[in-house]
């Protein structure tokens, strides 16, 4: 099978479970830019020699392949959404990052205001997908706005990798 289907030259494309949406539906945009943070991240760990920082990172992008696969489920399958583990991001996946987050501000990372970005390769790439974060945080948003299902913990995760991917940036 092509990758080229050419079932999208007419400016549809298919949700998970088979619905067609128009790509400038709210759910495609929501889900396309966590997945332009999915790329921002790898570009971060390809810059990244730190093997546990590196680990991290590659369990965010599984998460977010879990959470942008999740978003492309229209409302009427929200229920087939709900029963699969696989599908979404969910507690476990939250708790594990609010834990890393805990983890670096105990070790002595705080916020304590704005930074100029780009100390080094890495940390600039964290931060530019800290950016790419919150804009994909806030069309998760607007997509919840706009009355289609979004879970909370979509949300919240987003939230909290945000801040995470500050404190990364900025860890020594």
């Amino acid at each position: 099978m092509s990758i080229a289907t050419k079932t999208g030259d007419d400016g549809t494309t298919s949700l998970s479970y088979g619905r067609r949406v128009k790509k400038t539906h709210p759910r495609v945009v929501a889900y396309g830019a966590v997945d332009e943070l999915n790329a921002a991240l790898g570009m971060a760990r390809s810059l990244c020699d730190n093997p546990h920082y590196k680990s991290m990172l590659e369990l965010l992008q599984e998460d977010l392949i879990r959470l942008a696969g999740g978003l492309s489920v229209d409302d009427q399958d929200h229920k087939r959404l709900a029963e699969s583990p696989t599908i979404g991001v969910h507690e476990e996946q939250l708790a594990r990052l609010e834990n890393w987050l805990y983890e670096m501000e105990e070790e002595g990372v705080k916020f304590e205001g704005f930074v100029l970005p780009g100390s080094d390769p890495f940390s600039a790439a964290l931060h530019v997908a800290r950016t790419v974060c919150r804009r994909a945080e806030l069309e998760v948003l607007l997509l919840k706005e706009a009355g289609f299902m979004v879970t909370a913990c979509d949300q919240k995760y987003l939230n909290r990798l945000a801040d995470f991917l500050w404190l990364l940036a900025e860890h020594d």
